[in-house]
């Protein structure tokens, strides 16, 4: 992998990490980005303080989301990935 592919593959990550940040937190869940290069989105809920960590992968021709407990879902679907977290932090 080149540079400017890493460079690219990385803010793929990040730009589907923020658009999850977006919705978790339109969901009332705080959130942060952790890991080498903001690569990790940490998801809390603020009443339960319970914490995920959530990660975006490639996966065939997409990427999809990623999180503890065998949790996976497509990227486009991130609106639904929230309100899964909100059920699994809540």
């Amino acid at each position: 992998m080149s540079v400017v592919g890493g460079r690219e593959f990385a803010q793929v990550r990040r730009r589907h990490l923020a658009a999850l940040a977006y919705e978790v937190e339109a969901r009332g869940l705080a959130w942060r980005f952790a890991g080498p290069g903001e690569s990790v989105l940490g998801v809390l809920g603020p009443r339960t303080r319970r914490q995920v960590m959530v990660v975006a992968m490639p996966d065939g021709d997409g990427w999809s989301y990623l999180w503890p407990g065998g949790g996976i879902a497509d990227v486009a679907g991130a609106a639904e990935v929230a309100d899964q977290l909100a059920r699994l932090l809540g």
